[in-house]
């Protein structure tokens, strides 16, 4: 495994069990634990030579990462097209870029002298100026090179000021056992105080009297953690109201905090199928480690193929000795074949920046943070690593999803005084403006009804424009509630929606305590649809037992959905747990005809 590290990051973060080396000498700096790749290149090219710099990998024309080599005194031409160019990556990171200063496009780590990197940041602040942007340097390193003057490279990362509430939107679903720590851990990050040590920090994080007098999460709370475009962190301390926090934000961390405790099981699926997080943050108990749900809410993460970074809470009631203890256990069970994860543990802020670059690029690092919601210990850490991870999805697979028609799924439902209905999902496609006309549905007998959007909010705030992937709550004025409910779709009326009571998936069987054959019920999760269906076919098998694979046909045993092929499925009945993907659907076509004779005009007029 050390081997691997050194080639994937050349030391920067220290691989749990073994390995060495400065989070900054990892493409070689001034000491040693350089790549074992690096070492090899010095011996064969400059005779063994110890001064002979590392490479980056080349500098890709897609992504938000840029090298310069210099940027002092630029012409007037010249700084127009390095604006130009700055335009692009921000573009390409979807408000954020990143800058190596002292390295040439093909990788090579240079160096400039102090003068130089001096003139170079001041050129690089005026450029972000010119965009509206602000400019962070993440860390600095020196090079070995051919000179007597030391020399050094700098990371900077580059954050769009947020216009019009478009700030980057990150949603990070919160893993873990009953008692783990999660709801005090967010209360510490988004209220900017420490936890006394009894449970004060999550107090304000809890919907019901019972969460409070039990305190053990039995909902779904959604908590916002904001960084500026500085990369200061904005949260609710100093009194800040919601819509103030995403007024100052060019970046929100939206945590949901879900359920630890295994009575609540379907509620925690419900979050991770329906609110498509872009990450997981499991969180282990340093006193306990992994205990209780911690192995199933691990693998329903994998399993759905939601990256996760692991947190161990706590540490500042064990001894040095428990710690490490339960990050070998953790070490263990992520090696195992079934998880194939690399696990790195984070000790400094080098670690931080650089875990956050390479977990979003390769799926198999895990990162793991220790620390603790009382002492503070290592909370700067984890904010350094949610400040600087970046999105899963470029600026040019966010196009194509908003090209595409409107489609917003329902996962909550309220009345709210002087609105009237209003309802909270996720946009999955397209774009939905304030004032639009959807349709909503399938309803108990497979129709699509009319509605219209009366106004949007993100985040408690009010706004007029709703882009793919973004969560928000849409009021529907006079709507009636009873029509509606969770795992519905609102889509474009051009769409012309397909919805089925029967479809087929090809599974894996995860556990069974017998026999898994024809005429048995499971609870299937698909996306935000939870329902109960029946399994009327195994193609190919009578039965399946635990580990088997088949085509399955399964029909809802209440009412139609919506589905999609290719959609990821997850279905489960007591101990009985699977996972697999939708092949084929005997669709219902809902079209606009069979609206109007069905519902009559009356319901179909906006």
């Amino acid at each position: 495994m050390d081997s691997r590290v050194s080639e994937l990051f050349g030391g920067c973060c220290r691989p749990v069990g073994g390995g060495s080396g400065g989070a900054l000498r990892g493409r070689g700096g001034s000491g040693s634990g350089g790549s074992a790749k690096g070492k090899k290149k010095n011996g064969r090219n400059r005779g063994g030579k110890a001064n002979n710099p590392p490479y980056l990998p080349p500098e890709a024309e897609d992504g938000n990462i840029e090298y310069k080599l210099k940027l002092v005194n630029p012409s007037q031409y010249r700084f127009e097209h390095l604006v130009t160019q700055m335009k692009w990556r921000l573009q390409e990171g979807r408000g954020e870029a990143v800058y190596q200063i002292g390295v040439e496009d093909n990788g090579l780590l240079v160096g400039l002298s102090e003068e130089e990197m001096r003139a170079s940041l001041k050129t690089l602040r005026r450029m972000a100026e010119k965009v509206g942007a602000d400019i962070t340097v993440l860390r600095e390193r020196e090079v070995d090179y051919d000179s007597d003057i030391p020399r050094k490279i700098t990371e900077v990362l580059v954050r769009k000021v947020p216009d019009n509430q478009q700030f980057l939107d990150l949603r990070v679903a919160v893993l873990g056992n009953v008692d783990s720590g999660k709801s005090t851990l967010l209360g510490v990050l988004t209220q900017g105080e420490l936890d006394n040590g009894r449970g004060r920090a999550r107090l304000n994080l809890f919907r019901h009297l019972h969460e409070i007098q039990s305190g053990r999460t039995s909902s779904i709370s959604f908590e916002i953690l904001g960084f500026n475009s500085k990369g200061e962190v904005v949260n609710y301390s100093d009194s800040r109201t919601a819509e103030e926090i995403c007024e100052s934000s060019s970046k929100m961390i939206t945590f949901i905090d879900l359920a630890g405790h295994h009575k609540y099981l379907k509620t925690t699926i419900f979050g991770l199928t329906s609110y498509c997080p872009d990450f997981a943050m499991l969180v282990v108990s340093a006193n306990t480690g992994i205990a209780g749900t911690t192995r199933e809410h691990l693998g329903l993460a994998m399993a759905l193929k939601v990256p996760f970074f692991i947190v161990i809470s706590k540490v500042d009631l064990c001894s040095k000795a428990t710690v490490e203890r339960t990050v070998k256990q953790l070490e263990r069970i992520l090696k195992q074949p079934g998880c194939n994860k690399l696990p790195l543990l984070v000790n400094s802020d080098d670690d931080a920046v650089t875990a956050a670059q390479q977990f979003a690029q390769s799926p198999n690092i895990t990162p793991i943070f220790t620390l603790s919601s009382v002492s503070g210990e290592n909370l700067d850490l984890l904010k350094v690593f949610l400040n600087i991870l970046p999105p899963l999805t470029n600026s040019k697979e966010q196009e194509e999803l908003m090209q595409q028609l409107t489609e917003f799924q329902v996962d909550e439902i309220y009345t709210v005084p002087e609105v009237g209905t209003v309802v909270g999902g996720t946009l999955s496609s397209g774009i939905c403006r304030e004032g639009e006309n959807l349709v909503v549905g399938p309803t108990d007998d497979g129709k699509f009804l009319r509605l219209k959007v009366c106004s949007i909010q993100r985040n408690r705030s009010t706004c007029r424009v709703l882009r793919a992937g973004q969560a928000a709550t849409l009021a529907l004025g006079p709507f009636d509630r009873s029509l509606l409910r969770k795992g519905m779709v609102m889509v474009s009326p051009e769409m012309n929606p397909t919805i089925c009571s029967v479809f087929e998936a090809e599974i894996v069987l995860l556990f069974h305590a017998t026999t898994f054959r024809k005429g048995f019920q499971v609870t299937v999760h698909v996306g935000n649809v939870r329902q109960t269906a029946v399994v009327e076919k195994i193609h190919g098998k009578d039965k399946l037992r635990t580990g088997e694979k088949a085509v399955v046909r399964f029909r809802f045993i209440k009412h139609p959905e919506y589905l999609k092929i290719g959609a990821k499925l997850l279905f489960r009945e007591g101990v009985t747990k699977g996972i697999g993907h939708v092949t084929d659907l005997q669709a219902i076509t809902a079209g606009e005809n069979s609206l109007e004779e069905n519902l009559g005009p009356d319901l179909l007029r906006f």
